[in-house]
């Protein structure tokens, strides 16, 4: 198991069945989209309403804070740069 500091840290994207977009971190992406697929406890709640979510994005950082920094640049990125960076290829 990798320590805290050795640890990738993921900023994701998913689109959600209602075709909105939800950005998130994490440290396992698979576990992440599951969790939001099919957990009631641990799936984001805005999820949670718009099954199933499909990942559409993803970003490798170093630690979490420079993950949850780049998702805040993310979120407040108008919706149209939202849906370009979800049409790209994962990172």
């Amino acid at each position: 198991m990798a320590t805290a500091s050795t640890q990738n840290w993921f900023v994701y994207i998913v689109r959600c069945a209602d075709q909105s977009l939800y950005t998130g971190v994490t440290t396992d992406i698979e576990r992440r989209v599951l969790e939001h697929n099919t957990c009631d406890k641990k799936g984001a709640r805005y999820t949670r309403a718009r099954r199933p979510v499909t990942l559409c994005y993803t970003e490798t950082l170093e630690s979490r804070a420079t993950a949850c920094q780049r998702e805040a640049e993310i979120k407040r990125l108008p919706k149209a740069a939202k849906e370009q960076l979800a049409s790209e290829p994962h990172l």
